[in-house]
């Protein structure tokens, strides 16, 4: 089989300082694969090793890549752009980006700050929206490049994620649209709902909780990246996809919806009477609200003044 390699080829990756870190092994396959690496991280307090992007870079020098990295926050169109101008400056351009930096902060609908809202926005997606806007001009000229967003199984809906559900859900949006404007350019979008164990999970997450725990046992952010690097490469297949990755499962995300009624004098009774042919075909498989009601008994408490990044 034909190793997939990423030579001459410039990556971006968001949120790709600390350890354990999805971002840093993005950064890390994409290298040993070949890839000029930009690590950008704003740093975490939420790891137990270096939270920062030159801490990844050290480590992808080390081995033999290469690599820079960047410090700029994704929230803004300007740390975007200054972001982007990293990987123009140090490698002359930019083939792909993986939007992965994120923030999430688990708390009650009725509890959590205006404040908190609007950062789980501004980065989970309005960083995704500045930083593909930043690099997309440069693909476009080229008619070439791969962008792969970082959504979450959380736009299910999960227990005191609502914002961070709402910024996830936007992304996926986001990625369809995207992959529709991109296709005559040569520029495939596609996204990622990973599960692994990283700086998120310890700084949401108590040490005693069955999520804490299971991610920590059995779900490596190494196992995730592989998809991920598939997706950013030139050989990828598909765009405006979904996949959910974790604990080497790799499953197709997508939209459906059922049969439904057809009633050209439809009324409130109508619908009513024929509620169950609208429902008809739901299946046992999809992820149901109910499934998660109370998921997030053992998160940490909410403490405004504590963000889980």
């Amino acid at each position: 089989m034909e190793e997939l390699r990423f030579d001459g080829k410039t990556a971006i990756v968001t949120g790709a300082g600390g350890n354990p870190s999805l971002g840093r092994a993005h950064a890390m396959l994409l290298a040993a694969r070949g890839a000029n690496v930009v690590v950008n991280d704003i740093g975490s307090k939420h790891a137990p090793g270096p939270a920062t992007a030159q801490g990844v870079v050290d480590e992808i020098r080390a081995l033999g890549g290469k690599a820079v990295s960047d410090v700029n926050s994704v929230a803004t169109s300007r740390g975007a752009q200054a972001l982007v101008q990293t990987a123009l400056d140090a490698f002359g351009g930019v083939d792909i980006v993986i939007n992965n930096a994120g923030v999430c902060i688990n708390a009650a609908f009725d509890e959590i700050t205006d404040a908190d809202i609007q950062l789980q926005i501004d980065v989970n997606l309005m960083g995704p929206i500045w930083v593909s806007r930043a690099a997309w001009p440069h693909m476009k000229k080229k008619s070439y490049g791969r962008i792969v967003n970082i959504v979450s199984g959380s736009m299910y809906g999960f227990a005191l994620q609502a914002a961070y559900a709402a910024s996830k859900g936007g992304l996926y949006s986001l990625t369809r649209g995207m992959a529709t404007e991109g296709k005559r350019l040569g520029i495939r979008v596609n996204s990622i709902a990973p599960g692994a164990f990283t700086r998120m999970v310890i700084g949401s997450q108590e040490e005693d909780c069955l999520t804490f725990q299971g991610t920590k046992a059995r779900m490596p952010a190494e196992v995730v990246s592989p998809a991920v690097a598939f997706l950013a490469h030139e050989n990828c297949p598909v765009n405006g996809e979904c996949f959910d990755v974790m604990a080497g499962n790799v499953r197709r995300i997508y939209m459906a919806q059922t049969k439904g009624i057809s009633e050209p004098q439809i009324t409130i009774e109508k619908i009513a009477a024929r509620w169950d042919a609208v429902m008809a075909g739901t299946s046992s498989d999809i992820f149901l609200v109910e499934a998660f009601d109370g998921f997030q008994r053992h998160d940490k408490p909410y403490d405004p003044s504590r963000r889980a990044v």
